[in-house]
């Protein structure tokens, strides 16, 4: 939107032309979305409080958790308005890619919205079935999926790169429908299970966001793409202005989000969020460098696997409590501690991801 208007006014001032850097709009949107975050926060959090949309807290977990029980849910709202606005704002708005995460970003969210309104508002401690809400996430990834399928003009759009390998990709044909789905719903419900404890995931999903928007700049640039070996995709370097968006609602967010917190994203945040990384992931063709920076999401999804398949076959935990931040507090650690510690590991892994951009 502001892009045009600068485009406009160029014909009269020159300095408008600033605009048409990307570099700057991707440090506009993610301060615009980080404004906006802190504006509207303290609003969103008393209005949760006075209608009563908090968090129940499970007996059988930690018992540190129990003074949590009330705290306002729902507060990924706030993150999906500030990405929204701020992207709408900032990017080039007739580039295919933004508009689809955009619109993959807020169709998990109001997946995600639905089954909070129905746990939360409604008083339905099932809310949103677990087949209904996987129903509906397949839905929406099968249909970035193949959108993305159908208009693919080169081969590096729909082949997958192994990192530190040099010149080095698989071409997936149509098994590149199946693995954008696989990421997109993957990395979505991967994201949610971590989102456990104060800020737990709302910090590694911006230092992955802010390593993808690295991956989307470069992508889209035929002179970087080339030095690097890297596919090239015109016009996805658009995608970082949205990742940017995402680094700035996230910081907004986690400043109210932090321990102890004053609120929680609930599964319209982590649904959308982790969807969002999941599709920039597939349009930028870093599907394992996302596995890789996104190692902590990749642990607590396995540990809640692992431990259902045992528990199923065998009749024993492996862990005292899954997802796996819950076993580190029920072994004595202090809730900020395992925050940190994971967030610590999620620097390490998105230092490593990008280190595949030149280590080849």
């Amino acid at each position: 939107m502001l892009l045009e208007l600068a485009k406009y006014f160029a014909h009269y001032y020159s300095g408008f032309n600033v605009f048409q850097y990307l570099t700057l709009r991707v440090v506009l949107a993610t301060l615009t979305a980080l404004v906006i975050a802190l504006m509207i926060g303290p609003v969103m959090i008393r209005k949760l409080t006075q209608y009563k949309v908090g968090q129940s807290v499970r007996s059988d977990g930690p018992q540190t958790h129990l003074g949590k029980s009330g705290t306002p849910t729902m507060g990924g709202v706030l993150i999906l308005v500030a990405i929204a606005i701020s992207t709408l704002l900032w990017a080039d708005m007739s580039n295919r890619y933004v508009w689809l995460v955009l619109v993959v970003t807020l169709l998990f969210g109001v997946i995600g919205w639905v089954d909070d309104y129905k746990k939360l508002v409604l008083r339905n401690s099932k809310g949103l079935s677990a087949r209904a809400k996987y129903f509906w996430q397949s839905v929406v990834g099968l249909g970035a999926a193949i959108f993305l399928y159908s208009l693919a003009h080169t081969s590096a759009e729909t082949s997958l790169l192994i990192p530190f390998l040099k010149n080095f990709s698989i071409e997936l044909g149509v098994m590149f429908v199946l693995l954008t789905y696989l990421v997109i719903v993957g990395s979505s419900n991967a994201v949610n299970l971590t989102d456990g404890l104060d800020g737990l995931a709302i910090m590694p999903t911006v230092l992955v966001a802010g390593a993808l928007a690295v991956f989307a700049y470069v992508a889209g640039n035929v002179k970087f793409a080339t030095y690097l070996s890297v596919p090239y995709v015109m016009g996805v370097g658009e995608v970082a202005v949205f990742c940017g968006a995402m680094v700035g609602a996230g910081l907004g967010f986690l400043w109210f989000n932090t321990y102890p917190a004053q609120v929680f994203m609930g599964d319209v945040g982590a649904l959308a969020l982790g969807a969002a990384l999941g599709v920039v992931a597939v349009v930028v063709r870093q599907e394992l460098v996302l596995f890789i920076m996104g190692g902590v999401f990749v642990m607590e999804a396995v540990s809640v696997i692992l431990q259902v398949a045992s528990f199923k076959f065998t009749g024993q935990r492996i862990f005292r409590m899954a997802p796996i931040h819950h076993h580190f507090e029920l072994k004595g650690w202090p809730e900020p501690r395992v925050i940190v510690r994971f967030w610590i590991m999620t620097v390490i892994l998105v230092l490593v991801g990008l280190s595949s951009l030149k280590i080849r």
